[in-house]
C-alpha cells in the first residue's frame, strides 16, 4: 500500500487532468448505460404498437446515447493518455536525476542491463498504473453512485442487490484476481530485468565469447532465462482469463437475481412490464464501469514491482553528501591533501592510507606507483565522486566538502583511463566539454592531441561519426580524443589519469611536449605509471600499496635506487645480469 500511496504522488502536477479523464470516463461508462436502458425501452414499447409520436423520445434517446457514447469514450481516451505520457516522461526525469547523485559510488554494485531495464521497461510497466489501476476505481465510484439513484425509482430492495453484485465483482472478484496475479506479475518483472542484463552483457562482451567459443553456453543461459519468463507469462494469462470469467458469472448472477426480484414487482403491477427489459440492460450496462477492475489488479501486482525496483536505486544515500550552503566557486584551485586515508569497504585495506600533498598554482605533481597504488583513487576523492572519510582536501584554502560538487568540476580538466565517447560525431562528442566552442577551437584542440593525420582522414571532418564508445576509432585515437575534449575546458586545474596508457612512446613524448606548452600556466596532477617525461615535473610523489613510499624530483628518485629507480630501469630496459655472470655473458 505504501507502494500505491508514493505512486500516487506523482500524479500530483496532473490532477486536473486526472479529474478530467475520470469525469470523461464515468460520462462514456453513463453513455452505454443510457444506450443500452433507451434501446430496451424503444424495443418493449414498440412491442405494444403504440404511435410513432410516442417513440420519439427514446428514438432521440438513442442517438443521442450513441453519439456520446463515441465522443466521450474518444476525449477521456486521449485525456487519460496525456496524463500517462505526462507521467512516464515526468518519472523517467525524475529516475535519471535521482540517479546522477548516486554515481559512480552507489551504481557501482549494479548491473548496466539492469539499470537500462529499471530506466526504460519499469517505468514502461507503470503505465498501466494510471490507465488500468486508478482511473477504473474511481469510474466505478461515481457509476455505483449513479446507478444506486436511478435503481432506486422502481424499487429500493433492487438497490441493495444491484450494488451487492458491482461490489462482488469490483471488490470480491478483483481482490481475489489479485491474490492470483500478484506473484506471476513481480516474477514477470524480476524475470525480464534478470534476461534483459544478461542479453546486455552479452552483447557487449560478444568478441570474447566468441573467441573463447562460450557463445553455445552463453546461449543457453538466454534460453533458460527465457523459458522461465514465459512460465510466468503463462501463469499471468491465466490470471487474465479467470478475471474475464469470474467477472462474467458475477455479471450474469446479478443479473438473475435482479429478474427474480423485479418479476414479482411486475406482477404485482408494482413496475411497469416495460421498463423489466430496461432494468435488465442497465444492469448488464453497469457493469461495464467494474469490469476492468479485475484486469487493474492483475496489473497492479507488476506496477508495484516495477516502481519497488525504482524505489530501491532512488532511496539509497548518495556517497556524497551535499553542503547545506555551499561556497562559491574557488578563484584559486591550489589544492592541498591533509592525512587522507580511504577504504572502498571497511574490510578491505586502505586503498590510501595518510597521503599528503601540496599543488601550488602553475606546479605540475606526477603521482606514479604500480597499478593499484591508489592513483585513481586520488583523482575520485578530488572530484567529489566518493566521499572523504578520514583527512582532509582543500582548495583554495577551504575544504573541498564545502562546494558544491559541480562546482569543483566546472573548474577542472580531467582525463581518465577509461575514456567514455558517445555514439555521435566528433563534434558532438567535443562540444560535452564547451558547448560554445567553434569548429576552430575545435580542430585546434584536435591538433594539440596529436589527431591531425586522423583527423584529416575523416570523410566528414567533424560531423563524422565516431561509433558507440568510440569503436571506429583505435584506443590510442580514443585517448587522444578525450585528452582534445579535455583541452577545451578552461581550466585552471588539470587531473590526467593515465592519459597516455595507450599510446606508443614516440606519440606519448609528442604528446607530453604538447601538454607542456598548452598547460604550462596551469596545475596539474600528473597520474600514471609510465616514467616517460617525468624530467618535466616539479615534483614525483611513488604510491605503494596507498602510501607514499618517495618524493622528490627525477634526478633524485633515480639516484636513490627506491621502487622509482626500479620502475624507471625496467621501463627503459636497463636489466642488470643475473647474479654468477660477467657483463659479456649470456644467461643460460
Amino acid at each position: 500500500m505504501r507502494i500505491v500511496l508514493r505512486l500516487l504522488g506523482f500524479l500530483r502536477p496532473f490532477l486536473g487532468w486526472v479529474g478530467l479523464s475520470i469525469l470523461l470516463g464515468s460520462a462514456a461508462v453513463l453513455s452505454a448505460i443510457g444506450l443500452m436502458g433507451t434501446s430496451a425501452y424503444l424495443l418493449s414499447q414498440a412491442a405494444l404498437h403504440p404511435s410513432i409520436a410516442a417513440l420519439q423520445v427514446a428514438i432521440v434517446g438513442v442517438r443521442f446515447f450513441g453519439i456520446n457514447r463515441g465522443i466521450f469514450r474518444y476525449l477521456e481516451r486521449l485525456t487519460s493518455h496525456e496524463v500517462n505520457f505526462r507521467l512516464l516522461s515526468h518519472l523517467r526525469t525524475w529516475f535519471y536525476r535521482a540517479l546522477e547523485p548516486l554515481a559512480p559510488a552507489r551504481l557501482l554494485s549494479q548491473r548496466s542491463g539492469d539499470l537500462l531495464t529499471r530506466s526504460i521497461a519499469d517505468i514502461d510497466t507503470l503505465e498501466d498504473f494510471y490507465v488500468r489501476a486508478v482511473a477504473p476505481p474511481a469510474i466505478a465510484c461515481v457509476i455505483m453512485g449513479g446507478m444506486a439513484f436511478f435503481i432506486r425509482q422502481f424499487d429500493p430492495s433492487l438497490v441493495g442487490l444491484l450494488l451487492c453484485g458491482l461490489l462482488a465483482q469490483g471488490i470480491g472478484v478483483t481482490y481475489l484476481i489479485y491474490r492470483i496475479g500478484q506473484g506471476p506479475g513481480r516474477q514477470l518483472v524480476g524475470e525480464r530485468a534478470k534476461l534483459n542484463a544478461l542479453l546486455v552483457e552479452d552483447i557487449q562482451g560478444m568478441t570474447d565469447l566468441l573467441a573463447f567459443n562460450r557463445e553455445s553456453a552463453s546461449l543457453e543461459q538466454v534460453n533458460q532465462l527465457g523459458k522461465t519468463l514465459e512460465r510466468s507469462r503463462v501463469q499471468y494469462a491465466w490470471g487474465t482469463g479467470w478475471s474475464a470469467a469470474l467477472g462474467l458469472l458475477a455479471t450474469n448472477l446479478t443479473l438473475w437475481f435482479v429478474l427474480f426480484l423485479a418479476i414479482p414487482l411486475v406482477n404485482l403491477s408494482k413496475l411497469n412490464g416495460v421498463m423489466l427489459a430496461v432494468l435488465s440492460l442497465v444492469t448488464l450496462a453497469s457493469f461495464e464501469a467494474v469490469f476492468p477492475l479485475g484486469e487493474a489488479a492483475l496489473r497492479l501486482g507488476s506496477c508495484q514491482q516495477a516502481a519497488q525496483r525504482l524505489f530501491d536505486v532512488v532511496d539509497a544515500k548518495p556517497q556524497v553528501l551535499l553542503p547545506k550552503d555551499p561556497l562559491p566557486p574557488p578563484e584559486s584551485m591550489v589544492l592541498s591533501i591533509r592525512n587522507l586515508t580511504f577504504r572502498y569497504q571497511p574490510e578491505l585495506p586502505p586503498a590510501l592510507d595518510q597521503v599528503n600533498l601540496e599543488l601550488p598554482e602553475g606546479h605540475w605533481i606526477a603521482i606514479v606507483g604500480p597499478s593499484g597504488a591508489g592513483k585513481t583513487t586520488l583523482t575520485n576523492l578530488v572530484l567529489r565522486f566518493w566521499e572523504i572519510p578520514n583527512g582532509m582536501i582543500f582548495l583554495d584554502g577551504r575544504d573541498i566538502r564545502e562546494y558544491a560538487p559541480q562546482d569543483i568540476r566546472q573548474r577542472a580538466g580531467v582525463v581518465t583511463q577509461t575514456t567514455s565517447l558517445f555514439n555521435g560525431t566528433v563534434r558532438y562528442n567535443l562540444h560535452l566539454a564547451n558547448p560554445k566552442a567553434d569548429d576552430g577551437e575545435l580542430v585546434d584542440a584536435i591538433s594539440h592531441a596529436g589527431l591531425q593525420n586522423w583527423f584529416s582522414e575523416l570523410p566528414e571532418g567533424l560531423d563524422s561519426w565516431v561509433g558507440e564508445g568510440g569503436l571506429r576509432m583505435s584506443g590510442g585515437e580514443r585517448q587522444r580524443l578525450a585528452i582534445a575534449r579535455a583541452l577545451l575546458v578552461d581550466a585552471p586545474l588539470w587531473l590526467l589519469d593515465e592519459p597516455a596508457a595507450q599510446l606508443d612512446s614516440i606519440t606519448s613524448a609528442r604528446l607530453m611536449e604538447t601538454l607542456t606548452q598548452v598547460l604550462k600556466d596551469r596545475s596539474v596532477l600528473w597520474l600514471t605509471h609510465r616514467l616517460s617525461g617525468m624530467e618535466r615535473m616539479d615534483e614525483i610523489i611513488v604510491l605503494q600499496e596507498g602510501r607514499i613510499v618517495e618524493r622528490g624530483d627525477h634526478l633524485y628518485l633515480t639516484a636513490a635506487g627506491g621502487l622509482y629507480a626500479r620502475m624507471w630501469n625496467l621501463q627503459n630496459r636497463i636489466l642488470l645480469p643475473p647474479v654468477g655472470t660477467s657483463p659479456g655473458m649470456k644467461a643460460s
